[in-house]
């Protein structure tokens, strides 16, 4: 699956929520009508009615979990203020959007073409590649891809346990081997030590 967004916070009480822009082609992917997963395995989220207030919409009875659907369909999807807000069918009060607060966003990565950059890349077609020194040293593999405000960085699952972030940048990663299945990183000094 290529997360395409994060649900955050309801905006306002008929529904929407915010959602953090995983993807460079926003307009297409939350376009009215297409269809997104969500992250298998999110904890349901246990709804309380408000006080005096009715039943949220997509739950039978108040304190009954909200299962978050396998998929959820675009109603409606705008800008405000910087922030994409979406609305989702069946997702009709501030209760149910909170319920899925926090909920990945996702389409079939064999369905998204091949970035036409070279240097470019999915994450999915990171994950699960072995990172090498120049040297060819072994120093782990990608387990994920942080999307971090200054660079994306590598989730590194080290040979001897735990992890390291590496900065996604042609500085240190000078070079990506997708047939090769490796990632070739030029750390500086102590990176690796954090």
């Amino acid at each position: 699956m290529l997360i395409v967004g994060r649900i955050g916070k309801p905006h306002g009480i008929r529904g929407e929520v915010t959602v953090e822009v995983r993807t460079d082609e926003p307009e297409a992917r939350f376009a009215p009508g297409a269809v997104l997963s969500t992250e298998p395995g999110v904890p349901p989220r246990v709804e309380t009615p408000r006080r005096g207030g009715a039943e949220p919409a997509a739950t039978a009875d108040p304190g009954v979990a909200y299962l978050v659907p396998d998929e959820l369909t675009i109603e409606a999807a705008r800008w405000h203020q910087g922030r994409m807000l979406v609305a989702f069918e069946g997702v009709l009060d501030r209760e149910t959007a909170e319920a899925l607060r926090g909920t990945l966003l996702g389409v079939d990565s064999a369905s998204v073409a091949p970035p036409e950059d070279p240097e470019e890349f999915h994450d999915h077609q990171l994950v699960g590649l072995a990172v090498v020194t120049p040297a060819g040293e072994h120093l782990g593999k990608v387990v994920k891809i942080d999307h971090a405000p200054a660079s994306d960085l590598l989730v590194l699952r080290r040979p001897q346990g735990g992890s390291a972030l590496i900065p996604f940048v042609k500085a240190i990663v000078p070079e990506v081997d997708l047939a090769g299945g490796r990632v070739v990183v030029d750390p500086p000094a102590g990176l690796l030590d954090l």
